[in-house]
């Protein structure tokens, strides 16, 4: 598989999506770079960033909550 270079994912994520669209981007392409920027410090120390999101409970779920869900 070929890796897609910085600029095809910059490229590929300026593309609004329609929520995107309705709201309005002023500049779409560095609303794309700063969601991949995020997107990657997330990924690479999921821990750190666990505290900073607003859309990351505090706490992971436990094995026993995530089971809950299994019936």
């Amino acid at each position: 598989m070929i890796k897609p270079s910085e600029d095809d994912r910059v490229d590929t994520r300026a593309e609004l999506l329609p929520e995107e669209k309705a709201a309005g981007s002023e500049d779409p392409r560095a609303q794309a770079e700063t969601i991949l920027e995020e997107s990657e410090e997330r990924t690479a120390d999921p821990e750190s960033t666990r505290r900073e999101s607003t859309q990351t409970p505090d706490e992971p779920p436990t094995q026993a909550e995530l089971n809950d869900g299994d019936t």
